[in-house]
């Protein structure tokens, strides 16, 4: 049988020992790992029992104890912070950040409900002329859609209008029942010379509101904005137009709102979409608090403790004279496998202990104590 390699009593230089090198650069890193070898080496029976290990397979345990609590922790973080972390930078690093919460999701969801009610979203409104003749009703969409370059395509029409003059042009129109008998009193307002003189009467700004409000009110109600069908590809306008003249569709393309990738970081592929992509990365070993450094260590000597069961399991005994000695490679692999699990649950439920909601729920309750403690406060007693 050949001469397996036994730990000597101390470690070597760490730097470039590990195998992803991770921690290189970290001195904190690299002055504990001789130690936690060292520690290790010693609960596993050294300098009693020789022990089948290098510094080098410590090294690689320390380092995976720390690449693991780095995981378990980023891997809650991101399940507890995607919803607000979605749609950011993917180039900026939250590891270690505290990540505050947000209404971005709330608002790229009410997007398309805000694009349907015509109050926001990011698909693209479109808008064409079509020109009618009075008396008719009915115009054929495909020439409206060929004559806007949309050939072949399929629209949804949203608004048919036409483009009435603006308010403040009609500010002192007496038939909207907005003003003082005058018309056409736009010389002062930069809109040309209509009026010889004008009396201005001084009153506040919300005056000047409330009848441009009364005069686009008053268009609505008693003059015809049309109101518009589609059937079988074919633009229906009520009422009939009583003269010629121009009126303006608005519409979408169905191709357009159909996409379920249309959003405002649309062709950028440089912001948090899911699991995969939030940035988080390894933490460094001198961050982690001593909470964090212990568990780490009695990961890293279960991960110790599991491959020298490995190396003692290749053997299953060991010839001497007249006689042979059993291994306690399988012993010592099943004690590491439930030292593993026992100190992954533990992480996993304190995670979950300070979670988002669970610190909510905490707070929730701390505060309806204080509430029932004062509730039983006497009130103060005075004697005059």
């Amino acid at each position: 049988m050949a001469q397996e390699a036994i730990w000597p009593g101390s470690g070597s230089a760490v730097s470039e020992s590990t195998p992803f090198g991770l921690y290189d650069n970290d001195t904190i890193f690299q002055t504990e790992a001789p130690k936690f070898a060292s520690w290790c080496a010693k609960r596993l029976g050294y300098p009693i029992t020789a022990i089948e290990l290098q510094d080098v397979q410590f090294y690689a345990c320390f380092e995976e104890a720390v690449t693991e609590y780095s995981a378990q922790v980023n891997q809650f973080n991101i399940r507890d912070n995607l919803l607000h972390l979605r749609g950011q930078s993917t180039g900026s690093n939250v590891t270690h950040k505290r990540v505050k919460s947000t209404l971005s999701e709330n608002i790229f969801i009410s997007e398309e409900y805000g694009q349907e009610a015509n109050v926001g979203g990011t698909l693209d409104v479109k808008r064409t002329a079509v020109s009618i003749n009075s008396g008719s009703q009915v115009y054929d969409l495909n020439s409206v859609i060929s004559e806007a370059s949309e050939s072949g395509a399929s629209i949804e029409v949203k608004r048919v209008f036409y483009e009435a003059s603006p308010a403040v042009t009609r500010y002192f129109d007496p038939y909207a029942m907005t003003g003082f008998g005058t018309m056409n009193m736009l010389d002062g307002f930069g809109f040309g010379s209509y009026s010889p003189a004008i009396t201005f009467v001084l009153q506040p700004i919300y005056a000047d509101l409330l009848r441009i409000q009364a005069i686009e009110f008053n268009d609505q109600i008693r003059k015809s904005g049309y109101s518009f069908e589609v059937r079988n590809n074919q633009l229906r306008v009520f009422p009939a137009p009583v003269s010629s003249g121009s009126l303006w569709v608005e519409y979408v393309k169905t191709s357009d709102r159909d996409n379920p990738l249309r959003t405002r970081f649309s062709g950028s592929n440089d912001v948090v979409s899911d699991y995969s992509n939030v940035p988080y990365d390894n933490m460094q070993y001198k961050h982690i608090n001593d909470v964090g450094k212990q568990w780490i260590r009695k990961y890293g000597y279960a991960l110790s403790k599991e491959l020298l069961g490995m190396v003692r399991s290749k053997y299953g005994t060991i010839p001497i004279p007249n006689s042979e000695v059993s291994l306690d490679g399988e012993t010592l692999r099943a004690e590491a496998t439930a030292e593993k699990e026992t100190l992954m649950e533990q992480l996993r439920e304190t995670l979950e202990q300070t979670s988002r909601k669970a610190l909510l729920e905490a707070q929730r309750d701390e505060s309806d104590f204080q509430q029932e403690t004062l509730r039983k406060v006497p009130y103060p007693v005075y004697i005059g």
